[in-house]
């Protein structure tokens, strides 16, 4: 269940019993009587959860990385905060925007919802808006017809979920105002057409073969990518992330168990 609905209940709840025992009960009570313990709890629960209902929903919420697809930029086991307005103010669980503030930029780090599964919270990096026109060939990343600039950066290692050990080149990209690190193993295919899905919306918009694929992103969507490039499940297999599946903007780091350094690391 969506963690936000289990707020929202919780303080309805409490928030009831509360107003159901200061209009109905406590009138009834002497002056000297003791508030039902139940209603105790409800009326120290409330403000609380309404805090944390509120700062979650609109300001900012944590989220753990739990795969590896975003190396190197974030490891697993980091828990990021993330902006929650600066794409817009939305209504908490329905996820409907009431107030345009801003709108995803080339090159952001964005936690959506996944679109085969709205119930999945995913973050990639946004490679192209409305409009763009994105090709990946031969590793090579070109928007609107311009080649991202990259510079070799030597090397990184990790060990995979299969616990294999994986050695893929590392380099500097430079993707809109973003500098970030992104890793590619020359060896293996630009893209697994096989593992393309075949019905996701505007699929007419890409064309794929054996280098790679282009895509015309729509109106009112987004083209995202992990900046892991060859072990990333990402828009190139199912599609684009529509407007209304924006949860926010990631930008720092806060925690990690196994790495305390890497907490208030900016996420660019």
């Amino acid at each position: 269940m969506d963690f936000a609905l289990i707020m929202f209940v919780a303080l309805v709840v409490t928030g009831l019993i509360w107003l159901i025992d200061s209009i109905a009960f406590k009138p009834r009570r002497g002056a000297e009587a003791k508030m039902p313990i139940l209603a105790e709890y409800a009326k120290s629960f409330f403000p609380v959860i309404l805090a944390v209902f509120l700062l979650r929903s609109f300001l900012v919420e944590p989220f753990k990385i739990p795969s590896g697809s975003m190396l190197p930029t974030l490891l697993v086991g980091d828990f990021i905060l993330v902006n929650k307005y600066t794409y817009g103010i939305r209504l908490p669980i329905v996820n409907l925007k009431i107030l345009q503030v801003g709108e995803p930029k080339t090159g952001d780090v964005m936690v959506f919802r996944y679109p085969r599964d709205p119930s999945l919270d995913y973050i990639k990096r946004v490679v192209g808006v409305p409009g763009d026109t994105v090709t990946y060939r031969n590793k090579q990343l070109t928007i609107n017809g311009q080649l991202v600039p990259e510079k070799r950066d030597g090397t990184f290692s990790y060990i995979s979920s299969g616990l294999n050990a994986v050695n893929p080149d590392q380099y500097i990209e430079k993707l809109g105002t973003h500098t970030h690190k992104i890793l590619i193993q020359p060896d293996t295919p630009t893209v697994y057409t096989d593992q393309v899905n075949s019905q996701f919306p505007y699929r007419q918009n890409c064309d794929y073969n054996n280098d790679g694929f282009t895509c015309k992103v729509p109106p009112g969507y987004y083209f995202m990518m992990g900046d892991n490039r060859d072990s990333s499940n990402d828009s190139r297999y199912w599609g684009f992330v529509p407007d209304q599946n924006i949860v926010g903007r990631a930008f720092m780091i806060w925690w990690n168990f196994d790495n305390p350094s890497r907490i208030g690391h900016l996420i660019e």
